[in-house]
């Protein structure tokens, strides 16, 4: 794909900063979405105020999954929001996505550094300090820490206590991410972490008022990292 001069400028900077851009960190579930449709959700997100986006759907057929990202990546771009494909590093580079995320089960991170390039941001799921220093040295630029608290979105995904939460903040160079199960009502218990933002699914997506809801968890998100918004 040709990128115009406007695209290399955008990519040049997308990295930049990266820490204060995971703030409040959306992760796409069209199962989550009621009363309204899936894309008319993610654009209430993006007015609401979330920081980053992830798509991550699972029961899209390629051509489907293809078309979504195409309109996802083009919302995101309207409010100058990172956009990133989870597992799906094909689809990631034909689009010419901000960066893709990977699981401890998917392609090996070296690879995917391989294949999307040193500019485009590569996120890596972890549970451990061991995970955590792997993940780093193959070239991720965040971690993806969890699940800090149970959750229902992501059925195997095993709880990380939050003394190994603080552990992996403490020991990697790359900012942190926390997912799994947080909510308006649970996410304080991470201040003074260390973490650079919250990673949240049906906190958003799952609310019948998703502008209001992510308002409110983004300025939550900013007492837990400290940062004023």
């Amino acid at each position: 794909m040709r990128l115009d001069s406007n695209d290399l400028l955008y990519e040049s900077k997308v990295k930049n900063n990266l820490s204060e851009k995971l703030l409040l960190y959306a992760i796409t579930d069209r199962n989550c979405v009621k009363e309204k449709t899936f894309f008319d959700a993610v654009r209430e997100s993006l007015d609401g105020g979330i920081t980053f986006l992830q798509m991550r759907e699972k029961s899209l057929d390629h051509d489907g999954f293809y078309k979504e990202a195409l309109v996802l990546k083009k919302l995101a771009n309207e409010y100058n929001v990172p956009f990133i494909i989870n597992d799906n590093v094909e689809v990631a580079v034909r689009i010419n996505a901000d960066g893709v995320h990977v699981g401890q089960s998917d392609m090996e991170a070296g690879k995917v550094r391989d294949l999307i390039g040193s500019d485009k941001i590569l996120g890596v799921s972890v549970t451990t300090v061991e995970q955590a220093i792997i993940a780093e040295k193959n070239g991720a630029d965040y971690l993806g820490v969890g699940a800090v608290f149970s959750t229902q979105t992501k059925e195997d995904a095993s709880e990380v206590s939050l003394a190994t939460l603080k552990d992996i903040c403490n020991t990697v160079s790359i900012p942190v991410v926390a997912i799994g199960g947080i909510t308006l009502e649970n996410a304080h218990l991470m201040t003074d972490s260390g973490i650079s933002g919250i990673a949240v699914v049906s906190a958003i997506y799952a609310q019948h008022d998703i502008y209001k809801a992510t308002k409110l968890l983004r300025k939550v998100a900013a007492d837990i990292v400290k940062k004023e918004i």
